[in-house]
C-alpha cells in the first residue's frame, strides 16, 4: 500500500475526509515555500500537492498561472524542486504529490524522472495533460517506482471512459468540479454534485474520489464532503493568501486558514 492509500485508510478509521492542499513551489520564493509547508502541516492538511511550474499550464487559471510565472522567473529547475522536496521530507511524513505537466517528465525520460522523484520523497503524480491513450510508458515507470498515478476526470466524462481512467488511477481519482480552469469559484453547481454521485457509483468504492478546482471556503468543503467525496483539493485560495500576506505573517495565516478547512472534513 502506498503512503497516499495509507492516509485515506487512516482518515476513514477516524471518520474524516482528506484535505489536500496545493501550493506552487518557489512561489513567491524558496524560503517561503518551506514556511508555507510548515503552516499547512500545522493546520492539519492531510496530503500536500506540490506544483512544479510549466510555461503553458493549460488546466490552470490566472492565480496559478501567475504563481507559475513567478516561480519560473525566480529560476525554477527540477533539481531545485527535488532539493525542496527532500527538505520537506526531513520535516514531515505527510504524503507528497507532484503536480506538473507531461512534457516535464518526457524531457527527462519517464523512468529517470520518477526514480529521482521517488528518491526525493514524492508519493504520487498529477499530470493534467496526460491522456489515458498515451499513458502506457508513464504508468509502467510509475508502477516500477511505486508512485501513485492520479488522473483527472470532468463532470462530462462519459462512464466508459471514466471506468478506463479510474482503472489507471491509483491513490485517488481527481474530479474537476467545474468546466474550465482552476480558480476561486463563487458557487457549487448542481452538475458537479451529480458528477460526484455518478463517479462514486462507477468507481464503486475501489478508489477514493477527490474534488478540486474552485474549492475555497469551509462551506465548500462541507458541501462536497456531504455529497460523498473522499478528499477536497484547495489550491488557488492558498495562493491568494500567499500573494496578499507579508512573509512574517504567512505561516500563521496559512495555518489558521487550513485549520478552518480541515474542521469541515470531519463527518
Amino acid at each position: 500500500m502506498s503512503k497516499i492509500q495509507d492516509k485515506f485508510k487512516e482518515l476513514k478509521s477516524k471518520n474524516e475526509k482528506a484535505l489536500i492542499s496545493y501550493i506552487m513551489t518557489g512561489f513567491p520564493n524558496e524560503n517561503a515555500t518551506l514556511s508555507i509547508v510548515r503552516g499547512l502541516v500545522k493546520g492539519g492538511a492531510d496530503i500536500l500537492e506540490l506544483g512544479f511550474p510549466f510555461s503553458d499550464p493549460i488546466a490552470d487559471g490566472p492565480v496559478i498561472q501567475n504563481a507559475s510565472t513567478v516561480s519560473l522567473n525566480k529560476g525554477a529547475k527540477i533539481e531545485k524542486f527535488f532539493k525542496i522536496v527532500k527538505k520537506i521530507r526531513k520535516e514531515t511524513d505527510i504524503p507528497l504529490v507532484l503536480m506538473t505537466y507531461t512534457n516535464v517528465l518526457y524531457t527527462h525520460g519517464y523512468s529517470a524522472f520518477m526514480l529521482k522523484a521517488k528518491s526525493a520523497g514524492i508519493d504520487g503524480l498529477i499530470l493534467p495533460d496526460m491522456s489515458i491513450e498515451e499513458s502506457k510508458e508513464y504508468l509502467k515507470s510509475a508502477k516500477k517506482n511505486n508512485l501513485d498515478t492520479i488522473f483527472l476526470v470532468s463532470p462530462n466524462t462519459k462512464n466508459d471512459r471514466l471506468k478506463k481512467i479510474a482503472k489507471a488511477s491509483t491513490g485517488f481519482l481527481y474530479l474537476v468540479a467545474v468546466f474550465g480552469t482552476t480558480g476561486v469559484q463563487t458557487k457549487i453547481h448542481k452538475y458537479t454534485i451529480d458528477a460526484i454521485k455518478n463517479a462514486k457509483k462507477v468507481v464503486n468504492r475501489k478508489l477514493p474520489l477527490g474534488i478540486g478546482f474552485g474549492v475555497s471556503t469551509p462551506v465548500d468543503v462541507k458541501k462536497y464532503v456531504s455529497a460523498g467525496v473522499d478528499a477536497v483539493i484547495v489550491g488557488s485560495a492558498n495562493l491568494k493568501i500567499i500573494e496578499n500576506t507579508s512573509s512574517s505573517k504567512l505561516q500563521n495565516k496559512i495555518t489558521e486558514y487550513t485549520k478552518k478547512l480541515k474542521r469541515s472534513t470531519r463527518i
